[in-house]
């Protein structure tokens, strides 16, 4: 695992939001409902995630900004940081999101098509705040970009991109594997293992947990934090049985308070 000892693996649980509403599907299609956002990140803060991630992922794909006033009411839940992103493709978008309360903003489609957006919030805001989002899919021996949630397609390369958005100032990377979204397959580990050992910044590995020893998989390929969204949704595993499990592998994690 990247990394020294001291530094503790988060737990991340993310809430996909369409509609007002939590949603979960497999490898980005066949949406679910999945419950109300402010009362899951109510429910997982008290539960002790490190974390939360919350994604408007229906605003991009209908040219608007993320809903606000929900953005709002989630983050009135939290004690902990809050990771907003969907529709950001302009330095006064992710400010408002900061205003509703997000504690760092979340970029993904808007920066593939105009990269030179990552410098602009990164100026603007700090790196600290700044989070690249990639959606990756196999091809061949790589991976390709998608972007649009997952619904156009880019002739170019994730790991590369990844490595981009890094030197243009992003501060972290959340890493997406398509093929692995919604199946309970596990992480991509080689997607995590070739973007961590090749980054100079945190690395989230997103896409595929099905069981705990997924976690623990994707802690030892070098993932910084390990998010977790329709099996903790379902309730199938919890953040207090996913800290147990990395750390009975020896994997530090923050102790829940």
């Amino acid at each position: 695992m990247k990394g020294t000892t001291e530094l503790k693996v988060r737990l991340v649980p993310c809430l996909d939001v369409s509609a007002g509403r939590v949603v979960k599907g497999t490898r980005f299609e066949q949406l679910r409902d999945a419950g109300d956002p402010v009362e899951a990140a109510s429910r997982y803060a008290g539960d002790g995630a490190d974390e939360l991630v919350y994604l408007d992922i229906s605003a991009t794909a209908e040219g608007r900004d993320a809903v606000l006033p929900l953005v709002e009411r989630t983050a009135e839940t939290l004690f902990i940081p809050l990771t907003v992103g969907g529709g950001v493709r302009r330095c006064a978008q992710a400010e408002a999101l900061l205003r509703a309360g997000a504690d760092r903003i979340a970029v993904n489609s808007a920066a593939v098509e105009r990269p030179e957006l990552l410098g602009e919030l990164v100026r603007e805001f700090g790196n600290q705040c700044i989070v690249l989002a990639i959606d990756a899919i196999r091809a061949g021996v790589g991976w390709r970009l998608r972007t649009v949630g997952g619904r156009r397609e880019w002739d170019r390369d994730a790991i590369a991109w990844a490595r981009e958005g890094v030197e243009r100032g992003a501060g972290e990377i959340l890493l997406t594997s398509i093929d692995r979204d919604g199946t309970g397959a596990g992480y991509d580990l080689e997607l995590v293992e070739t973007a961590a050992s090749g980054l100079s910044v945190p690395v989230i590995a997103s896409g595929g947990v099905g069981a705990y020893d997924h976690l623990v998989d994707g802690a030892r390929a070098g993932a910084s934090a390990l998010l977790v969204a329709g099996r903790f949704h379902d309730r199938v595993l919890t953040l207090a049985g996913a800290r147990e499990a990395l750390g009975r592998a020896g994997i530090p994690v923050r102790t829940a308070a």
